[in-house]
């Protein structure tokens, strides 16, 4: 059972998470100001993006700062552009997984740090986490910053965390047995693969002690086949996160797990067309804008994050739920003969296979035209359903190759399936 101590910041964050929208919203301001007056006399980075704009005396005045860009950002030196103090400040190094261009190194500030184990409680409240659990964390510990913050929010909650960096897949499932932890984090994609092995050694996971599955780095936490397909060969419940190296852990699970609940007392977030960089209608999808309102050692302001997101609201929280949670990167989108594609949507109905066991998407320019090859390692070797499928899904046919088992890429991090050859 949780403690006394547990039982009143869970209340706490409860109670942010039921303020009404005005009262959000003045929360907000007052942490944007604080912000602003404890980064702006030292950082010249948002000297000159804001120019003489200092403090807000309305949260509409936002639309005056500019966008921040991760390629604004990047610099010929190793650190992130948007630093605030002097580097011996600094007390943590992460960088950015690489996925889309050069890494980035970041850094954090003790002060910066906290107020990421403050942000995480929200995700370890979703996945319903005491201290009475035990967490084993299946990634590599290498400088992407991955479950490095999970790691400490699970100790500052007094949960047993339980790294496996440096393990194989069956170093990591036997360490499973032996240890008998409540909770799994990992990627989708890593899940997936642990089931994998699992079954080529006769390992049970059904039976295992692993009951909650915290899932981050890929947009299959949120995706309903996905979701459902890790549950199965589990056993146990998904909790979906987003965050990223750059901006923080912004988004935790909500209750229905129809996706991603934006964590607004840290965050003030925006959903802008990416061409016309204009705020999208109510309901409608676009490009994820966040101003983070902690974090003053590497501050963001109004940082276009790239993640695509359909935003919505609910009874069950008043922060902006995302549906789906994060649907796919907006520039990952291609055109196949009209119509509009994003990996994520492929990805779905591909999972929605058991015997499809791996995949890989490769877009190419076939004259002024997309084009689109989908390779799968199907155990059934039946690709015409796949097919048929995806006609159904998407209104488009596309080549689907069965590959040989074994053939494609495995990935313990974010998963490499979408090569993008235009």
């Amino acid at each position: 059972m949780p403690n006394h101590a547990e039982l009143a910041d869970r209340t706490h964050r409860d109670e942010i998470q039921s303020l009404s929208r005005e009262a959000l919203e003045c929360l907000q301001l007052e942490k944007l100001n604080r912000l602003l007056a404890k980064i702006l006399p030292d950082n010249q980075f948002y000297q000159q993006k804001l120019g003489g704009l200092a403090a807000l005396k309305q949260l509409e005045q936002l639309q005056q700062i500019p966008f921040t860009c991760k390629s604004e950002l990047l610099t010929s030196q190793t650190f992130a552009r948007n630093l605030t103090w002097p580097i011996e400040k600094y007390v943590r190094f992460h960088r950015t997984s690489g996925t889309k261009g050069k890494p980035m190194a970041v850094l954090d500030s003790a002060e910066d740090w906290d107020w990421w184990m403050q942000v995480w409680q929200y995700v370890l409240d979703a996945a319903e986490i005491t201290s009475e659990d035990r967490a084993l964390l299946a990634f590599s510990f290498g400088p992407f910053i991955g479950f490095w913050s999970a790691h400490d929010a699970l100790i500052a909650r007094g949960t047993m965390s339980i790294p496996s960096g440096g393990l194989s897949t069956l170093a990591r499932l036997d360490l499973i047995q032996s240890t008998s932890p409540t909770v799994l984090l990992c990627t989708p994609t890593y899940a997936l693969r642990m089931a994998e092995v699992a079954a080529d050694n006769n390992i049970d996971l059904q039976n295992s002690s692993v009951n909650r599955i915290i899932v981050a780095g890929e947009p299959g936490g949120s995706i309903s086949t996905i979701r459902r397909r890790i549950e199965s060969v589990w056993g146990a419940r998904l909790i979906d996160h987003a965050g990223a190296s750059e901006i923080g852990p912004w988004g935790f699970s909500d209750r229905q797990q129809t996706g991603l609940h934006i964590c607004e007392s840290e965050f003030i977030a925006e959903v802008i067309d990416p061409d016309s960089e204009e705020a999208v209608a109510p309901g409608a999808s676009g490009e994820l804008v966040l101003t983070c309102l902690g974090r003053p050692g590497s501050p963001l302001l109004r940082y276009r994050t790239g993640d695509r997101v359909q935003p919505a609201y609910t009874d069950s929280s008043n922060f902006v739920l995302l549906k789906g949670g994060v649907l796919g990167r907006a520039d990952d989108m291609i055109v196949v003969r009209g119509v509009n594609i994003f990996p994520s949507a492929v990805e779905e109905i591909l999972r929605s296979f058991d015997e499809v066991i791996e995949y890989r998407i490769t877009a190419f320019k076939e004259r002024e035209l997309d084009g689109l090859t989908i390779e799968v390692e199907d155990q059934a070797r039946d690709i015409e359903r796949i097919k048929e499928a995806i006609e159904v899904g998407l209104g488009l046919r596309v080549e689907v190759i069965l590959a040989e088992t074994n053939s494609l890429p495995r990935f313990e991090a974010k998963g490499r399936r979408f090569i993008d050859n235009r």
